[in-house]
């Protein structure tokens, strides 16, 4: 009987996590990669890394009173460096969220019921 069991994250998604991890101290983080779905875009044909394009949630205090934008320019800024490297990353969707922006966004609005933290973030 063969297992099969999910890879754990990659050399690149590790050091996305540590360098938010360190730099935010985020209350909740998720890093989604999404790499598969951009394989067959032009850009990607020649390039071997598996860790180019990533979904990340970053929800931490320290991003009260910024605007989404300086939240995400902050975000760029720490990762600037992989995202110049060859088979770097290619692309980031950020979500950035104070924790109380987070907990808002898990009420559903129209029905008042809880979401999963993943609905609430798309």
């Amino acid at each position: 009987m063969s297992t099969h069991s999910k890879p754990g994250p990659g050399p690149m998604e590790q050091l996305i996590r540590k360098s938010i991890s360190d730099t935010f101290k985020p209350t909740e983080l998720l890093i989604v990669n999404e790499s598969y779905k951009h394989r067959h875009h032009a850009a990607m044909r020649d390039v071997s890394s598996t860790e180019t394009h990533f979904r990340v949630t970053v929800v931490a205090e320290v991003f009260s009173g910024q605007s989404p934008i300086q939240r995400q320019r902050s975000i760029y800024a720490l990762l600037k460096k992989e995202m110049a490297m060859e088979g770097g990353i290619h692309a980031l969707t950020l979500v950035t969220k104070t924790p109380k922006e987070y907990e808002a966004a898990l009420v559903a609005p129209k029905s008042g019921s809880r979401q999963e933290p993943a609905e609430a973030m798309r």
